[in-house]
């Protein structure tokens, strides 16, 4: 399977990947614990169906350390012990805000409410911004039919 377009190789795609991993360093230098950013990038791109983003997270999640049973157990988090009340809610968030389409009323209260019970201010703002950008990169990504299974850890720097 090829991508349709060669996202790295065209100047206009390259340019605005550019712009939008340079969000991204502000979401991964935040106070947002690197394993939750990850966990929620994982779930986002698992709902998405991008297959790109998920072989990319989870390597870049075991390489810092993650176990394989919480990977493996990302997409059932409900029912796995593994997760931190704090993940959990984190998990809830992407769920919902990543399936803004489906829910009549967005992200409910109630998922709010818990999650600023574990995320202080700017750290709710990071999960919210990391959670709209790992829908874009998802979306870029499935249109073009990025092909899954080779990324390496570190390969974008």
């Amino acid at each position: 399977m090829e991508a349709r377009i060669n996202l790295f190789g065209n100047d206009v795609a390259n340019k605005f990947l550019r712009y939008i991993n340079s969000a991204g360093k502000v979401l991964s230098d935040s106070t947002l614990p690197h394993a939750t950013q990850e966990l929620v990038k994982i779930r986002a791109s698992q709902i998405n169906g991008c297959g790109f983003c998920t072989d990319m997270h989870t390597k870049d999640a075991l390489h810092a350390g993650e176990t394989a049973q919480r990977l493996l157990l990302v997409a059932a988090w409900r029912e796995a012990k593994v997760f931190t009340e704090a993940e959990r809610a984190a998990l809830e968030l992407v769920e919902q805000g990543t399936r803004i389409a489906d829910a009549a009323g967005g992200v409910s209260d109630e998922v709010w409410e818990n999650a600023t019970k574990h995320y202080d201010e700017d750290q709710l703002a990071a999960l919210v911004s990391l959670i709209a950008l790992i829908n874009a990169y998802n979306r870029v990504n499935v249109i073009v039919q990025q092909p899954a299974g080779d990324y390496q850890p570190g390969m974008f720097g």
